[in-house]
C-alpha cells in the first residue's frame, strides 16, 4: 500500500499512462471507430442514397485506417531496430499484405461481382511501389546523398522472383487458351497457387536464414548510414509485438468495413474500376512508403529496398493465391491478365527496375525515370 501511494504521489504511473495514451491515440480512435461500425451493423457502410454521407463515411474510415496503419509501421520499425534486418521489414510487409487481402476479399464478395478488383489492386501495388515510392526514394536519396549503395545480391533475388511471378500471374493469363479471356482454368489456378506459395516460402528461407546477409546494408552504405532512427522510442520486444498485433486487429476490422463504402462509391459516382484497386494499394502502401523514404533519408537504401520490393513480392506471392482461392471457393470468375496500355507499362516497369538495379549504387536520374512511369500509371486510370 505504501509503495502504491508513493508511486501515485510521485506521479510516475499516471504520467506514464498519459504518455502511452498520447503515443497510441490512433489505436483508441481506431478501436472506437470499429466499435461504432460493428455496433451499427451495415447501416453506416451501406449508405448509398445520400452521396455526402457516403463520402463522409468513406473519408472517416480511410483516415482512421491510414493513421492506424502508420502506427503499425512505427512498431514494425521498432522491431526492426530490435531484431535487425530483414526481420523487421518482413513483419511490416506481412502485416500490410494481411490488410490488403482482407480488403480485396471483402470488396470481391460485396454486392455485384467485380472480377477485376484483385488484379487492379495487385497491379496498382506493383506500380505504386516500383515506380512511385522507388522513384521518390531514389530522387530524394540522390538529392541528399548524391549516390546511394545497396546489396546487389539481395536486389537481384527480389527482382528475379518478382519478374517470374508477375509475368506468370499478370501476363500469362492473356495467352492461355483453355479458357476464354485473361483467366486461368481450375487446374491452372490450383497449379499457380501451389507453385507461387512454394516459391515465396523458398524466398523467405533465403531471406531470413540461408543468405540473410544479402538483405543487409552493403559495406559502403554501412559506413555512410546514420544511426539515427528518427527519434523512435524503442521499448521491449514484447511491447512492440503486442501493440503491432493490436493495431493489426483494429485495421483488419476497419478494412473489412472500408471495402463496402469503397465499392458503393465507385458505383454511385461512376468511377473507373481501376480506381478502387489504386485506393486499396495506396492505403496499404502509404505506411511502408513513409518508412522507405525515411530510411532513404538516413542513407539506408537497403532497408528502403527491402520494404518496397518486399511489398511487391508479398503482394504477388500471397495476394494472387488468395484471390484465386476465393475464386475457387465461391465459383466467381477472376480476371488476372493485365490488358490495354497497362500490359506494356508493366513490362516496361520490370525492365526499368532491372536496369536501375544493375550496379551497386543509384542516383537522381533513375528516380526520375520511375516517377515518369508512375505518372503514366495514374494517367491510364482515368484515360485508358
Amino acid at each position: 500500500m505504501i509503495a502504491l501511494v508513493s508511486v501515485h504521489r510521485n506521479g510516475k504511473r499516471p504520467r506514464d499512462f498519459s504518455v502511452f495514451i498520447r503515443a497510441e491515440l490512433s489505436w483508441f480512435l481506431g478501436l472506437g471507430t470499429a466499435a461504432i461500425f460493428l455496433g451499427t451493423g451495415s447501416r453506416l457502410v451501406e449508405i448509398i442514397a445520400h452521396p455526402v454521407a457516403l463520402m463522409v463515411v468513406f473519408l472517416w474510415l480511410f483516415a482512421v485506417i491510414l493513421w492506424s496503419a502508420v502506427s503499425v509501421a512505427r512498431h514494425a520499425d521498432c522491431l526492426a531496430i530490435k531484431w535487425g534486418e530483414p526481420y523487421g521489414t518482413l513483419v511490416l510487409t506481412l502485416s500490410a499484405i494481411t490488410i490488403e487481402v482482407v480488403m480485396i476479399s471483402t470488396a470481391m464478395l460485396h454486392g455485384e461481382n467485380n472480377p477485376t478488383l484483385g488484379r487492379d489492386a495487385i497491379f496498382a501495388v506493383v506500380m505504386i511501389a516500383l515506380n512511385g515510392f522507388v522513384g521518390l526514394s531514389l530522387l530524394i536519396g540522390g538529392l541528399r546523398h548524391r549516390e546511394q549503395y545497396y546489396n546487389l545480391q539481395g536486389v537481384n533475388s527480389y527482382l528475379n522472383v518478382i519478374m517470374t511471378l508477375a509475368v506468370l500471374g499478370l501476363v500469362l493469363p492473356n495467352f492461355t487458351t483453355t479458357t476464354g479471356g485473361p483467366t486461368f482454368s481450375t487446374e491452372q489456378q490450383i497449379f499457380f497457387i501451389v507453385v507461387t506459395l512454394f516459391l515465396y516460402a523458398i524466398f523467405l528461407l533465403i531471406q531470413t536464414m540461408r543468405h540473410r546477409g544479402y538483405f543487409t546494408e552493403s559495406e559502403q552504405a554501412g559506413l555512410a548510414a546514420s544511426t539515427d532512427h528518427h527519434s523512435l522510442h524503442v521499448q521491449s520486444t514484447a511491447f512492440h509485438a503486442s501493440m503491432l498485433l493490436l493495431y493489426l486487429i483494429v485495421v483488419i476490422l476497419l478494412a473489412e468495413k472500408f471495402a463496402i463504402p469503397l465499392d458503393n462509391s465507385m458505383e454511385k459516382f461512376g468511377l473507373p474500376q481501376a480506381f478502387g484497386g489504386a485506393m486499396i494499394a495506396a492505403l496499404v502502401l502509404t505506411p511502408e512508403g513513409i518508412g522507405a523514404i525515411q530510411a532513404t533519408l538516413r542513407n539506408q537504401l537497403q532497408r528502403s529496398i527491402n520494404i518496397l520490393l518486399g511489398s511487391v513480392l508479398a503482394t504477388i506471392g500471397l495476394t494472387i493465391p488468395a484471390v484465386l482461392t476465393i475464386s475457387l471457393v465461391t465459383k466467381r470468375p477472376v480476371l488476372l491478365g493485365v490488358q490495354g496500355g497497362n500490359l506494356p507499362l508493366l513490362l516496361l516497369t520490370l525492365a526499368a527496375s532491372v536496369v536501375t538495379f544493375t550496379s551497386r549504387k543509384t542516383n537522381v536520374l533513375q528516380g526520375c525515370v520511375h516517377l515518369l512511369l508512375f505518372a503514366v500509371f495514374v494517367l491510364l486510370i482515368f484515360a485508358p
